[in-house]
Protein backbone atom coordinates (compact mmCIF):
# COMPACT_ATOMS: atom_id res chain seq x y z
CA UNK A 1 0.00 0.00 0.00
CA UNK A 2 1.28 3.60 -1.09
CA UNK A 3 -0.01 7.03 -0.66
CA UNK A 4 2.15 10.68 -1.84
CA UNK A 5 0.52 13.61 -0.18
CA UNK A 6 1.24 16.95 -2.06
CA UNK A 7 1.36 20.40 -0.16
CA UNK A 8 -0.91 23.08 -1.94
CA UNK A 9 0.62 26.14 -0.61
CA UNK A 10 -1.23 28.21 -2.69
CA UNK A 11 -4.10 26.91 -0.14
CA UNK A 12 -2.49 27.71 3.23
CA UNK A 13 -2.50 24.50 4.95
CA UNK A 14 -4.22 22.13 2.46
CA UNK A 15 -2.84 18.72 1.34
CA UNK A 16 -4.12 16.54 -1.31
CA UNK A 17 -3.42 12.44 -1.22
CA UNK A 18 -3.22 10.54 -4.33
CA UNK A 19 -3.71 6.80 -2.80
CA UNK A 20 -2.18 3.93 -4.34
CA UNK A 21 -5.67 2.81 -5.71
CA UNK A 22 -5.63 5.99 -7.39
CA UNK A 23 -7.87 7.92 -5.73
CA UNK A 24 -8.01 11.59 -4.21
CA UNK A 25 -8.59 12.88 -0.57
CA UNK A 26 -8.20 16.62 0.53
CA UNK A 27 -7.22 17.63 4.06
CA UNK A 28 -6.70 20.61 5.64
CA UNK A 29 -6.06 22.86 8.54
CA UNK A 30 -7.57 24.65 10.98
CA UNK A 31 -7.29 28.59 10.93
CA UNK A 32 -5.22 29.20 13.73
CA UNK A 33 -2.65 26.95 12.10
CA UNK A 34 -2.36 28.78 8.78
CA UNK A 35 -5.62 26.37 6.71
CA UNK A 36 -8.60 27.65 5.25
CA UNK A 37 -10.99 25.15 7.06
CA UNK A 38 -11.80 23.55 3.63
CA UNK A 39 -11.22 20.15 3.79
CA UNK A 40 -11.20 17.32 6.97
CA UNK A 41 -8.24 17.64 9.26
CA UNK A 42 -5.44 14.98 8.60
CA UNK A 43 -6.45 13.40 12.25
CA UNK A 44 -10.15 13.44 11.17
CA UNK A 45 -9.44 11.10 8.35
CA UNK A 46 -7.53 8.59 10.75
CA UNK A 47 -10.53 8.74 12.67
CA UNK A 48 -12.94 8.13 9.98
CA UNK A 49 -10.37 5.43 8.18
CA UNK A 50 -11.00 3.93 11.26
CA UNK A 51 -14.77 4.01 11.36
CA UNK A 52 -14.64 2.92 7.81
CA UNK A 53 -12.29 -0.07 8.36
CA UNK A 54 -14.48 -1.44 11.25
CA UNK A 55 -18.14 -1.02 9.78
CA UNK A 56 -16.86 -2.86 6.67
CA UNK A 57 -16.00 -5.76 8.56
CA UNK A 58 -18.94 -5.75 10.48
CA UNK A 59 -20.94 -5.88 7.16
CA UNK A 60 -18.87 -8.45 5.77
CA UNK A 61 -18.61 -11.01 9.18
CA UNK A 62 -22.59 -10.34 9.09
CA UNK A 63 -23.27 -11.08 4.92
CA UNK A 64 -20.63 -14.03 5.49
CA UNK A 65 -23.14 -15.26 8.21
CA UNK A 66 -25.94 -15.16 5.75
CA UNK A 67 -27.63 -12.17 8.25
CA UNK A 68 -29.80 -10.32 6.70
CA UNK A 69 -27.85 -6.70 7.52
CA UNK A 70 -29.72 -3.73 6.36
CA UNK A 71 -27.64 -0.70 7.59
CA UNK A 72 -24.20 -0.17 9.68
CA UNK A 73 -23.19 2.96 11.34
CA UNK A 74 -20.61 3.87 13.85
CA UNK A 75 -20.11 7.29 15.23
CA UNK A 76 -16.54 7.43 17.17
CA UNK A 77 -15.87 10.14 19.79
CA UNK A 78 -12.27 10.41 21.16
CA UNK A 79 -10.12 12.02 23.64
CA UNK A 80 -6.39 13.17 22.92
CA UNK A 81 -3.82 13.80 24.74
CA UNK A 82 -3.33 17.51 25.77
CA UNK A 83 0.46 17.53 24.72
CA UNK A 84 2.35 16.73 21.37
CA UNK A 85 1.88 14.17 20.13
CA UNK A 86 -1.43 14.34 20.48
CA UNK A 87 -2.55 10.83 20.21
CA UNK A 88 -6.01 9.07 20.79
CA UNK A 89 -6.19 8.20 24.14
CA UNK A 90 -9.62 7.01 23.92
CA UNK A 91 -12.10 6.22 21.51
CA UNK A 92 -15.33 5.06 21.67
CA UNK A 93 -17.46 3.16 18.74
CA UNK A 94 -21.54 3.53 18.60
CA UNK A 95 -22.62 0.78 16.44
CA UNK A 96 -25.87 1.69 15.12
CA UNK A 97 -26.82 -1.73 13.19
CA UNK A 98 -30.25 -2.20 11.17
CA UNK A 99 -31.93 -5.77 10.00
CA UNK A 100 -34.20 -8.09 9.85
CA UNK A 101 -33.80 -10.86 12.27
CA UNK A 102 -30.57 -10.09 13.86
CA UNK A 103 -29.76 -10.85 17.01
CA UNK A 104 -27.62 -8.75 20.00
CA UNK A 105 -25.67 -11.64 19.91
CA UNK A 106 -24.15 -11.78 16.64
CA UNK A 107 -23.79 -8.18 16.20
CA UNK A 108 -21.58 -7.81 19.28
CA UNK A 109 -20.01 -10.79 18.01
CA UNK A 110 -19.30 -9.29 14.66
CA UNK A 111 -18.01 -6.16 16.57
CA UNK A 112 -15.78 -7.86 18.80
CA UNK A 113 -14.41 -9.86 15.54
CA UNK A 114 -13.67 -6.79 13.75
CA UNK A 115 -12.30 -4.83 17.14
CA UNK A 116 -9.73 -8.06 18.31
CA UNK A 117 -9.02 -9.74 14.56
CA UNK A 118 -9.73 -8.20 11.48
CA UNK A 119 -9.79 -3.54 11.59
CA UNK A 120 -6.58 -3.21 11.26
CA UNK A 121 -6.42 0.69 11.84
CA UNK A 122 -8.59 0.02 15.51
CA UNK A 123 -6.36 -2.62 16.51
CA UNK A 124 -3.10 -0.08 15.53
CA UNK A 125 -4.82 2.92 17.13
CA UNK A 126 -5.70 0.57 20.33
CA UNK A 127 -1.55 0.48 20.88
CA UNK A 128 -1.89 4.57 22.47
CA UNK A 129 -5.69 4.41 23.08
CA UNK A 130 -8.16 2.91 24.99
CA UNK A 131 -10.97 1.80 22.35
CA UNK A 132 -14.47 0.66 23.55
CA UNK A 133 -17.88 -0.16 21.93
CA UNK A 134 -21.12 0.30 22.36
CA UNK A 135 -23.95 -1.47 19.82
CA UNK A 136 -27.82 -0.43 19.21
CA UNK A 137 -29.48 -3.11 17.06
CA UNK A 138 -32.99 -1.61 15.00
CA UNK A 139 -34.77 -4.09 13.93
CA UNK A 140 -36.78 -4.04 10.06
Amino acid sequence: MDCTVNWLPEAGMAFVAETGSGHLLTMDGAPDGGGRDLAPRPMETVLAGTGGCTAYDVVLILKRGRHDVQGCRVKLTTERATTDPKVFTKIHMHFTVTGKGLSQEVVERAVQLSHDKYCSASIMLGKTAEITTSVELIQM
